[in-house]
């Protein structure tokens, strides 16, 4: 018996010392800065650097890349939590080229600076599009990046909202990739997408991976009934979370989707 209480005691320990781990680990985790290639991707002629200052003497950085009809909405990126600014927005700029994308290091990334965390990307993101004062804008977030985007749609005056492999919650995300460790309890950053878009009024597409394991296919769904102007829903069949974007059904999905907003907003 003695023998049993110490191997108890010991596998008790073990899984204390995980759980704190994994609780001190969680910024790193969640914004993996460190799984960053570094690599440069080459900008089209007319690219310029924007910036915005936040307090705390932390300032932004992000690309901007003009269109060719000025007369469309802006495209406002925000990529997932180990996408550079300069990648997404080039990647953005070929499905889009008519429209003007603008796409932000987020903070504690690239030439950003600050530390990022779920407050201060959602806040970040209604700086942004203050920062950028212009008449139109279309969200599009992607993975992590719904949970700026669809902050940033709940309280500014938008064109659209694009989701692309987008999660109701990140608390509910994490439970199902540590459904051992009680993360109601432990996790820091909140992101309820779920409960943000239920209060987003312009027209909403979503675009989803039908063999989607990071972000898996419960953790979306209860987003298309939170939708209250779901004007585009597509899955992608057999595309991963992370080759999704690679696919010529993303592109397409994606040019539809601003469609769909376009003609609702018509």
């Amino acid at each position: 018996m003695n023998g049993l209480l110490k191997l108890i005691l010991f596998l008790v320990l073990c899984y204390a010392g995980v759980v704190l781990l994994l609780a001190l680990a969680q910024t790193a985790l969640i914004f993996p800065r460190w799984a960053m290639s570094g690599a440069v991707t080459p900008l089209p002629a007319g690219a310029q650097e924007l910036r915005v200052a936040r307090p705390g003497g932390v300032e932004l950085v992000g690309v901007d890349l003009p269109g060719s009809d000025p007369d469309l909405p802006v495209v406002l990126g925000f990529g997932g939590n180990a996408w550079p600014a300069d990648a997404l927005a080039a990647q953005l700029r070929a499905i889009l080229p008519a429209h003007r994308i603008v796409v932000f290091h987020y903070r504690g990334y690239g030439p950003s600076g600050g530390r990022p965390s779920a407050a201060a990307l959602k806040d970040d993101a209604l700086a942004i599009h203050d920062a950028l004062a212009v008449p139109e804008v279309v969200a599009v977030g992607l993975s992590l990046g719904a949970g700026p985007a669809t902050h940033l749609a709940a309280r500014r005056p938008l064109a659209g909202l694009v989701l692309v492999t987008p999660f109701d919650s990140l608390r509910a995300l994490v439970q199902v990739h540590y459904p051992w460790v009680p993360v109601r309890w432990l996790l820091r950053h909140r992101m309820e997408v779920g409960l943000d878009l239920a209060q987003v009024t312009v027209p909403v597409a979503l675009i989803a991976a039908g063999a989607d394991t990071v972000i898996p296919p419960a953790r979306t769904a209860p987003l298309r009934d939170r939708a209250g102007k779901l004007v585009f829903d597509v899955t992608v069949p057999g595309a991963g979370h992370n080759d999704l974007y690679a696919r010529a059904e993303f592109a397409q999905a994606l040019r539809a989707a601003m469609h769909a907003i376009a003609g609702e907003a018509r």
